[in-house]
């Protein structure tokens, strides 16, 4: 192996998923000025929006989210470009 080549700051890391506050610990170089308190130890925290623990494909439950009614804007805006069914008399 070439010398020098690696870091030297290998430490254990919390990373915490915000989606649902789970906590785990793992060696990291990552970068951050927050800590988080675990098991009466400090460690450097890293935040993330979704992880393995929240994840749809490794957790088998998905969520149909409709942030500020996107389906309704949609239907609103392109409703004009339907076809109309022309009536018979």
């Amino acid at each position: 192996m070439k010398k020098d080549i690696h870091p030297e700051n290998y430490r254990i890391v919390a990373f915490k998923d915000m989606s649902n506050e789970e906590v785990f610990l793992t060696k990291s170089t990552a970068n951050t000025k927050e800590t988080l308190e675990v098991d009466g130890v400090e460690y450097p925290l890293v935040k993330l929006e979704i992880s393995r623990t929240s994840h749809p494909f490794y957790t088998g439950k998905s969520k149909l989210l409709d942030t500020a009614g996107r389906i309704d804007k949609f239907k609103n805006k392109y409703k004009k470009f339907v076809k109309e069914e022309k009536k018979e008399e």
